[in-house]
């Protein structure tokens, strides 16, 4: 954490000892979740929209749905979670969290899944936060659940600085998700049904504002 981000967090209210199990619990078992920059800033970016109804690509351990719906009185979130030790974590964090009646969280692969009660619903923000390869995919599968005028919220898209590196220089491995990543971000920042900026805050942070017809 820099000079400024301690200046920040000095200004921030204390975290209940729930949140700080689920970093620890996080760090432990190298399970990403947002970092607090990154949080805090997205949480501030929806105070400001005000989102009744949001849903979320990749739970985790379900850290960011339940730090959104403690700061935003009266919305709730549909999340999807494909991992299921992860799952069954977040799950038992809900329940213990006290917003299990706001956060529903469905296990499943979101690229795959069909489920009525998710394509039946129509939310006010998409937060996307899982394989970042398939960004594009979650985009065009799920950004026509958004109501226009909403917004689409995608993290991590900066990748710890990879998008920088040039391809020869990446793991193999990593290649083509970081390809796809930044080729995505080309296609959406030109999107003619979007205004869309890319936040340098975090380890970036994409909005795509919905526009009305």
């Amino acid at each position: 954490m820099g000079d400024f981000e301690r200046y920040i967090a000095g200004f921030a209210e204390k975290d209940i000892p729930l949140i700080e199990e689920m970093e620890q619990f996080a760090a432990n078992n190298r399970i990403p979740i947002m970092d607090r920059g990154g949080i805090d800033t997205f949480i501030g970016l929806l105070q400001i929209q005000r989102p009744k109804l949001i849903l979320e690509i990749g739970s985790a351990i379900g850290y960011s749905a339940i730090r959104i719906v403690s700061a935003l009185e009266g919305a709730s979130i549909v999340t999807i979670e494909r991992d299921k030790d992860r799952y069954d974590s977040a799950v038992e964090y809900i329940q213990r969290s006290g917003f299990a009646d706001r956060i529903t969280i469905v296990e499943g692969d979101a690229l795959l899944l069909d489920d009525e009660t998710i394509e039946s619903k129509r939310y006010d923000a998409l937060f996307i936060d899982a394989a970042k390869g398939q960004y594009k995919r979650f985009f065009e599968k799920y950004s026509e659940l958004v109501t226009p005028g909403g917004i689409i919220y995608c993290d991590n898209m900066f990748m710890h600085g990879a998008v920088l590196t040039p391809d020869e220089e990446l793991p193999k491995r990593n290649r083509t998700m970081i390809r796809n990543l930044k080729e995505f971000t080309t296609w959406i920042m030109g999107h003619p049904k979007y205004e869309t900026s890319l936040l340098p805050v975090g380890d970036g942070i994409l909005v795509a504002i919905k526009k009305r017809d």
